[in-house]
Protein backbone atom coordinates (compact mmCIF):
# COMPACT_ATOMS: atom_id res chain seq x y z
CA UNK A 1 0.00 0.00 0.00
CA UNK A 2 1.25 3.47 -0.82
CA UNK A 3 1.45 5.84 2.11
CA UNK A 4 1.70 9.59 1.83
CA UNK A 5 5.25 10.41 2.81
CA UNK A 6 4.61 13.21 5.28
CA UNK A 7 2.31 14.14 8.11
CA UNK A 8 1.78 17.60 9.56
CA UNK A 9 3.18 18.69 12.92
CA UNK A 10 -0.32 18.90 14.47
CA UNK A 11 -0.84 15.25 13.48
CA UNK A 12 2.48 13.97 14.86
CA UNK A 13 1.95 16.06 18.03
CA UNK A 14 -1.38 14.32 18.57
CA UNK A 15 0.09 10.84 17.95
CA UNK A 16 2.93 11.47 20.41
CA UNK A 17 0.72 13.05 23.09
CA UNK A 18 -1.86 10.25 22.75
CA UNK A 19 0.87 7.60 23.11
CA UNK A 20 2.28 9.36 26.20
CA UNK A 21 -1.03 8.87 28.08
CA UNK A 22 -1.68 5.44 26.48
CA UNK A 23 -4.72 6.75 24.61
CA UNK A 24 -3.00 5.31 21.52
CA UNK A 25 -1.40 1.91 21.98
CA UNK A 26 0.21 -0.58 19.62
CA UNK A 27 -0.02 -4.31 20.37
CA UNK A 28 -2.92 -6.75 20.00
CA UNK A 29 -6.48 -5.73 20.83
CA UNK A 30 -9.84 -7.41 20.25
CA UNK A 31 -12.37 -4.88 18.94
CA UNK A 32 -16.16 -4.96 19.43
CA UNK A 33 -16.36 -6.21 15.84
CA UNK A 34 -14.28 -9.25 16.84
CA UNK A 35 -11.33 -8.16 14.71
CA UNK A 36 -7.87 -8.40 16.30
CA UNK A 37 -6.35 -4.95 15.81
CA UNK A 38 -2.63 -4.06 16.08
CA UNK A 39 -3.54 -0.70 17.62
CA UNK A 40 -6.15 0.81 19.89
CA UNK A 41 -7.30 4.40 20.39
CA UNK A 42 -9.20 5.43 23.53
CA UNK A 43 -10.19 9.11 23.36
CA UNK A 44 -11.53 8.93 26.94
CA UNK A 45 -7.88 9.11 28.11
CA UNK A 46 -7.30 12.43 26.31
CA UNK A 47 -8.08 14.31 29.49
CA UNK A 48 -5.18 16.53 30.54
CA UNK A 49 -4.71 20.22 29.78
CA UNK A 50 -1.72 19.70 27.44
CA UNK A 51 -3.37 16.91 25.45
CA UNK A 52 -6.69 18.76 25.14
CA UNK A 53 -4.68 21.72 23.80
CA UNK A 54 -3.05 19.41 21.22
CA UNK A 55 -6.34 17.73 20.31
CA UNK A 56 -8.38 20.94 20.00
CA UNK A 57 -5.61 22.54 17.90
CA UNK A 58 -5.74 19.50 15.59
CA UNK A 59 -9.57 19.56 15.35
CA UNK A 60 -9.52 23.33 14.72
CA UNK A 61 -6.82 23.06 12.03
CA UNK A 62 -8.73 20.25 10.29
CA UNK A 63 -11.94 22.33 10.35
CA UNK A 64 -10.18 25.50 9.18
CA UNK A 65 -8.62 23.58 6.26
CA UNK A 66 -12.04 22.12 5.33
CA UNK A 67 -13.59 25.63 5.38
CA UNK A 68 -10.72 27.08 3.30
CA UNK A 69 -11.11 24.38 0.65
CA UNK A 70 -14.90 24.94 0.71
CA UNK A 71 -15.36 21.23 1.54
CA UNK A 72 -17.79 22.35 4.26
CA UNK A 73 -19.81 25.57 4.22
CA UNK A 74 -19.48 28.21 6.96
CA UNK A 75 -21.30 26.82 10.00
CA UNK A 76 -22.68 28.04 13.34
CA UNK A 77 -22.36 25.27 15.93
CA UNK A 78 -19.97 22.50 16.97
CA UNK A 79 -21.85 19.54 18.46
CA UNK A 80 -20.09 17.15 20.87
CA UNK A 81 -22.08 13.98 21.60
CA UNK A 82 -22.19 13.15 25.35
CA UNK A 83 -20.05 12.39 27.14
CA UNK A 84 -16.66 12.23 25.47
CA UNK A 85 -17.59 14.82 22.84
CA UNK A 86 -18.35 17.59 25.37
CA UNK A 87 -14.76 18.71 26.14
CA UNK A 88 -13.84 18.22 22.47
CA UNK A 89 -16.55 20.65 21.32
CA UNK A 90 -15.89 23.29 24.00
CA UNK A 91 -12.09 23.33 23.59
CA UNK A 92 -12.31 23.23 19.77
CA UNK A 93 -14.74 26.19 19.75
CA UNK A 94 -12.13 28.05 21.84
CA UNK A 95 -9.23 27.01 19.53
CA UNK A 96 -11.17 28.00 16.39
CA UNK A 97 -11.60 31.50 17.81
CA UNK A 98 -8.16 32.04 19.35
CA UNK A 99 -6.13 30.41 16.55
CA UNK A 100 -8.23 31.01 13.41
CA UNK A 101 -10.58 33.89 14.33
CA UNK A 102 -13.57 31.65 13.51
CA UNK A 103 -16.48 32.27 15.85
CA UNK A 104 -18.92 29.39 16.47
CA UNK A 105 -21.05 28.18 19.37
CA UNK A 106 -21.02 24.71 20.86
CA UNK A 107 -23.72 22.37 22.05
CA UNK A 108 -24.01 18.87 23.45
CA UNK A 109 -26.73 16.47 24.46
CA UNK A 110 -27.59 14.79 27.74
CA UNK A 111 -27.82 11.03 27.89
CA UNK A 112 -30.97 11.50 30.00
CA UNK A 113 -33.43 14.34 29.33
CA UNK A 114 -33.66 16.71 32.31
CA UNK A 115 -37.13 17.43 33.69
CA UNK A 116 -36.26 20.39 35.95
CA UNK A 117 -34.46 23.72 35.56
CA UNK A 118 -34.20 24.60 31.87
CA UNK A 119 -35.08 20.96 31.04
CA UNK A 120 -34.64 19.16 27.74
CA UNK A 121 -31.96 17.03 26.17
CA UNK A 122 -29.73 19.72 24.62
CA UNK A 123 -27.27 22.03 26.38
CA UNK A 124 -25.38 25.01 24.96
CA UNK A 125 -26.37 27.21 22.02
CA UNK A 126 -29.52 26.33 20.12
CA UNK A 127 -29.05 24.33 16.90
CA UNK A 128 -32.47 25.31 15.52
CA UNK A 129 -32.08 26.70 12.00
CA UNK A 130 -28.28 26.41 12.30
CA UNK A 131 -25.57 24.63 10.32
CA UNK A 132 -23.79 22.14 12.59
CA UNK A 133 -20.48 20.22 12.55
CA UNK A 134 -20.29 17.09 14.74
CA UNK A 135 -17.05 16.05 16.47
CA UNK A 136 -16.37 12.35 16.97
CA UNK A 137 -13.45 10.34 18.34
CA UNK A 138 -13.12 7.08 16.40
CA UNK A 139 -15.68 5.87 13.95
CA UNK A 140 -16.18 2.15 13.63
CA UNK A 141 -19.81 1.33 12.85
CA UNK A 142 -20.85 5.00 12.86
CA UNK A 143 -23.74 4.26 15.23
CA UNK A 144 -22.87 7.14 17.61
CA UNK A 145 -22.56 9.65 14.78
CA UNK A 146 -25.85 8.56 13.23
CA UNK A 147 -27.52 9.10 16.62
CA UNK A 148 -25.90 12.57 16.87
CA UNK A 149 -27.12 13.51 13.37
CA UNK A 150 -30.62 12.40 14.39
CA UNK A 151 -30.47 14.44 17.63
CA UNK A 152 -29.36 17.61 15.81
CA UNK A 153 -32.03 17.17 13.11
CA UNK A 154 -34.76 16.53 15.70
CA UNK A 155 -33.83 19.92 17.23
CA UNK A 156 -34.05 21.71 13.89
CA UNK A 157 -30.35 21.83 12.93
CA UNK A 158 -28.67 20.84 9.67
CA UNK A 159 -25.49 18.73 9.88
CA UNK A 160 -22.98 19.96 7.29
CA UNK A 161 -19.88 18.06 8.46
CA UNK A 162 -18.40 15.43 10.76
CA UNK A 163 -14.80 15.56 12.02
CA UNK A 164 -13.35 12.51 13.74
CA UNK A 165 -10.05 12.25 15.59
CA UNK A 166 -9.18 8.94 13.90
CA UNK A 167 -10.48 7.21 10.79
CA UNK A 168 -9.61 3.51 11.00
CA UNK A 169 -10.19 3.29 7.21
CA UNK A 170 -11.69 -0.19 7.47
CA UNK A 171 -14.30 -1.99 5.44
CA UNK A 172 -17.57 -2.80 7.20
CA UNK A 173 -18.74 -6.26 8.23
CA UNK A 174 -19.84 -6.91 4.62
CA UNK A 175 -16.20 -6.52 3.51
CA UNK A 176 -17.04 -3.77 1.03
CA UNK A 177 -18.75 -0.74 2.50
CA UNK A 178 -17.16 2.12 4.40
CA UNK A 179 -18.81 3.84 7.35
CA UNK A 180 -17.53 7.19 6.05
CA UNK A 181 -19.24 6.61 2.66
CA UNK A 182 -22.47 5.59 4.42
CA UNK A 183 -22.45 8.79 6.51
CA UNK A 184 -21.64 10.94 3.47
CA UNK A 185 -24.78 9.45 1.97
CA UNK A 186 -26.64 11.18 4.83
CA UNK A 187 -24.85 14.56 5.02
CA UNK A 188 -23.19 15.02 1.61
CA UNK A 189 -20.16 13.69 -0.23
CA UNK A 190 -16.77 14.82 1.04
CA UNK A 191 -18.12 16.12 4.33
CA UNK A 192 -16.63 13.57 6.74
CA UNK A 193 -13.10 14.46 7.83
CA UNK A 194 -10.50 13.11 10.24
CA UNK A 195 -7.44 14.50 11.97
CA UNK A 196 -5.66 11.16 11.59
CA UNK A 197 -6.14 8.15 9.33
CA UNK A 198 -4.69 4.69 9.82
CA UNK A 199 -2.27 5.52 6.98
CA UNK A 200 -0.93 8.51 8.97
CA UNK A 201 -0.15 6.20 11.89
CA UNK A 202 1.78 3.97 9.48
CA UNK A 203 3.78 6.93 8.14
CA UNK A 204 4.62 7.93 11.72
CA UNK A 205 5.70 4.36 12.63
CA UNK A 206 7.92 4.20 9.54
CA UNK A 207 9.52 7.59 10.33
CA UNK A 208 10.22 6.44 13.89
CA UNK A 209 11.74 3.10 12.92
CA UNK A 210 9.01 1.00 14.59
CA UNK A 211 9.28 -1.84 12.06
CA UNK A 212 7.47 -4.60 14.00
CA UNK A 213 4.43 -2.40 14.67
CA UNK A 214 4.44 -1.18 11.05
CA UNK A 215 4.46 -4.78 9.78
CA UNK A 216 1.45 -5.68 11.96
CA UNK A 217 -0.39 -2.57 10.74
CA UNK A 218 0.40 -3.49 7.11
CA UNK A 219 -0.98 -7.02 7.59
CA UNK A 220 -4.16 -5.61 9.20
CA UNK A 221 -4.54 -3.09 6.37
CA UNK A 222 -4.16 -5.87 3.76
CA UNK A 223 -6.99 -7.76 5.47
CA UNK A 224 -9.43 -4.99 6.45
CA UNK A 225 -8.25 -1.71 4.90
CA UNK A 226 -10.40 0.25 2.46
CA UNK A 227 -8.97 -0.46 -0.97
Amino acid sequence: MATSSSISSYQSDLIEHAMSVEALKFGSFTLKSGRISPYFFNAGLLSTGPILATLSTAYATTISNALSSKSIPPFDVLFGPAYKGIPFASTTALALYTQHNISVGFAYDRKEAKDHGEGGKMVGVSVKGKKVVILDDVMTSGKAVRAAIETVEQHGGEVVGVVQALDREEVGQDGVSSTVQELEGLIGEGRVFSILKMRDLMVWLEKNGMKGELESMQQYWDKYGLK
